[in-house]
């Protein structure tokens, strides 16, 4: 189920720009408009769940195939050898500013450490 005022599935349905880099019958994965590294790139579900606290065992094939876009996203932008991070925010003390689960994919160039 996607949502109206939801811009990642506004993206999703081609209703919002977005600079497309993967698409699947499941996923689809695009630029961040606002890049904190060179590759900044969202991995998002077309099924809207608010957040991977929402996530139960039943989305476990589409967690799994999420995590295999951000590895050949990674191979394909040539960050994959040399490191990369895949993040999600989980609510809004986490940092989630987008109620759609997604993950980011940062990299090309050195990364600080977390804490």
């Amino acid at each position: 189920m996607q949502h109206s005022d939801c811009i990642f599935c506004q993206i999703i349905r081609g209703e919002a720009p977005a600079t497309m880099l993967y698409q699947d019958e499941r996923a689809v994965a695009f630029r961040d408009i606002a890049p904190i590294a060179p590759v900044h790139v969202l991995i998002v579900p077309r099924l809207h769940i608010a957040s991977a606290a929402e996530v139960t065992a039943e989305h476990a094939p589409l967690i799994g195939h999420l995590i295999a876009i951000a590895a050949h996203i990674a191979r394909q932008q040539g960050i994959a050898e040399r490191g990369y991070r895949l993040v999600t925010n989980v609510g809004r003390e986490g940092g989630q500013a987008i109620f759609h689960l997604h993950w980011h994919l940062i990299g090309g160039r050195q990364l600080r450490g977390i804490g």
